[in-house]
């Protein structure tokens, strides 16, 4: 964990959890929101890039995936009974048009819920991250 001040540069340290959402989920660093917070697709670096934020303490672990999986079924379960109900479809077609448009939904919403995971234990200062707020940094 970087225990050096945040310097307040280009980008400050969000005002709000919806910025550092946002940012996570843009997979940038939640606190600078500039740099990169992956190396590859699912894993996030060390240290940020910009601001140094160790990014070591995050433990994301499964709970991005059952978030890409609680909203890929809640939005395909209205599409699956729209195709059980207008369209004579055999199972295997079902399956045929749903299993993809699943997986490809997941796969899409993987990372971005990660870095969502991500930029919440660190607004939350859990897991070893320093809690740190924009007016908690400007007030001596």
């Amino acid at each position: 964990m970087s225990d050096t001040p945040f310097s307040s540069g280009t980008n400050p340290l969000p005002q709000s959890f919806r910025s550092a959402l946002a940012r996570g989920l843009r997979g940038h660093c939640p606190r600078c929101g500039e740099g990169s917070l992956f190396r590859k697709w699912l894993k996030p670096r060390d240290a940020c890039p910009s601001c140094a934020l160790d990014l070591r303490p995050q433990q994301a672990d499964d709970f991005p995936a059952y978030i890409a999986i609680f909203v890929t079924g809640h939005l395909l379960a209205p599409v699956i009974i729209l195709l059980a109900l207008d369209f004579a479809l055999t199972t295997l077609q079902m399956a045929a048009i749903i299993m993809p448009l699943a997986i490809a939904m997941i796969l899409f919403q993987l990372q971005p819920a990660k870095g969502a995971v991500i930029a919440m234990q660190w607004w939350n200062g859990m897991h070893g991250f320093k809690r740190e707020r924009a007016d908690e940094v400007a007030s001596p």
